[in-house]
């Protein structure tokens, strides 16, 4: 079975992850959202939009 993990992380400790937080908050709305579509491309493919997808599970 598969078990959920959740990682917490300190930002104050982890220098990389604070030149990154700088990096994308000096950039402009647009340039993030570019960024995201551009990441999202390439995971998704080229489609307009996002794959739907739906299950139904049975609840014990």
């Amino acid at each position: 079975m598969i078990s959920k993990v959740v990682k917490k992380m300190n930002m104050n400790e982890d220098d990389s992850i604070k030149e990154d937080l700088k990096y994308w908050l000096e950039k402009d709305p647009s340039e993030r959202i570019s960024a995201v579509e551009y990441l999202r491309r390439q995971f998704h493919g080229h489609s307009d939009r996002l794959q739907r997808i739906a299950r139904v599970t049975q609840q014990s």
